[in-house]
């Protein structure tokens, strides 16, 4: 272990220079504005756990330091056993995303209403829990589904209950709120009430996601067709953003003007992913057509199979349980085995915490 002067400070130095499992940071305990020091940490090393000691804090400073990916506040000066304590939570926690940085963050968007969107990330999403941990996230809050594209059960809380009571947000209390598809796919429902939308802002889903890369290999984002705040602010933490439409002039129009806004918004054009879904090779549209309408963004089809799809969904099933050897499950699996990331092994916490004491 390492001691620094000159604290606050120095953070950002200390995480670009040494790169710590651990970052102790003494001394910040009541200006928000600091916390911004922290967030850059967290967001540019978010393999760096940063833990606060803090003579004396509010709630709204707890609160604030989650937000901005705090793992843990302390008082001031620590105890050796609260110290130990922390070590041993902060370990657990990053027990999962040995191996690996963090998880990525996958958005679909749709185009138009109907283009399918909501069955292509239910069923990406169980197709990739085969291999790794996936936690799906539904952002269409007045009138998102997805849970019953996958199973029948009815989620004992929602993305609106996670938000209102977000200062217990763990990965506990996360893994509790989202249904349990599989062992390795979980589901973060929609509100059930439309009205309940409202409770969920911004900084919620900042938090939520802080959260969740660390514990999932993949997060996937069923996003509504809306652009607001919300909606921009989880696009921004995307690594990749697929919009989905189907081969229509309706769908190209819409998927136009979609990505203007990406690029308004200074989105790379290596960051969106089109996914031509329904897709049919004698269609009056084709996939040059596509990609002469809309630019050289990167493309792929998915092949259409309408009969198997609304099966699927009537039974609320993934379509890989029903057939495997449909056309539209290979094409996931494709998409899902490209996505995936190696498997590499990694020296535990403790060993590359204390290593280089």
């Amino acid at each position: 272990m390492l001691l620094f002067d000159g604290g606050k400070s120095r953070m950002r130095t200390v995480a670009e220079q040494e790169q710590p499992d651990l970052l102790l940071v003494d001394g910040m305990c009541c200006d928000p504005n600091e916390l911004t020091m922290v967030e850059h940490v967290t967001t540019h090393h978010p393999r760096t756990a940063v833990v606060l000691l803090c003579a004396s804090h509010t709630p709204e400073f707890l609160l604030n330091s989650m937000r901005a990916g705090v793992r843990e506040v302390l008082p001031s000066p620590a105890t050796a056993s609260a110290l130990e304590a922390a070590i041993d939570r902060v370990a657990a926690k990053l027990a999962g995303a040995q191996g690996q940085s963090t998880g990525k963050v996958l958005a679909l968007v749709p185009c138009k209403g109907g283009s399918g969107a909501t069955f292509l990330a239910t069923n990406l999403a169980f197709q990739l829990s085969e291999h790794s941990s996936v936690l799906l996230i539904d952002l269409n809050l007045q009138f998102g589904d997805a849970l019953a594209f996958v199973s029948d059960e009815k989620p004992n809380s929602t993305l609106a209950d996670v938000a209102r009571d977000i200062g217990r947000l763990d990965a506990s209390f996360l893994a509790a709120s989202a249904v349990a598809i599989t062992p390795n796919f979980r589901l973060l429902a929609a509100p059930e009430d439309p009205s309940n939308a409202m409770e969920v802002k911004p900084e919620h889903i900042d938090a939520i996601l802080n959260l969740a890369v660390l514990q999932y290999d993949f997060v996937l984002l069923d996003m509504a067709r809306t652009l607001d705040t919300l909606s921009i602010r989880a696009l921004d933490r995307a690594h990749r953003i697929y919009p989905v439409l189907q081969a229509g002039l309706p769908d190209l129009r819409n998927a136009a003007k979609l990505l203007g806004v990406f690029k308004s918004l200074g989105y790379a054009p290596d960051k969106i992913e089109l996914i031509v879904n329904r897709f049919e090779k004698s269609s009056e549209i084709g996939s040059k057509e596509v990609r002469r309408s809309l630019g050289g963004i990167a493309q792929r089809t998915i092949p259409d199979s309408p009969k198997e799809v609304a099966a699927a969904i009537n039974r609320g099933a993934p379509l890989a349980q029903i057939s495997r050897a449909n056309p539209i499950v290979k094409s996931l699996a494709e998409m899902a085995s490209a996505l995936a990331p190696r498997d590499e092994e990694s020296p535990s916490f403790f060993h590359r915490l204390f290593g280089r004491a």
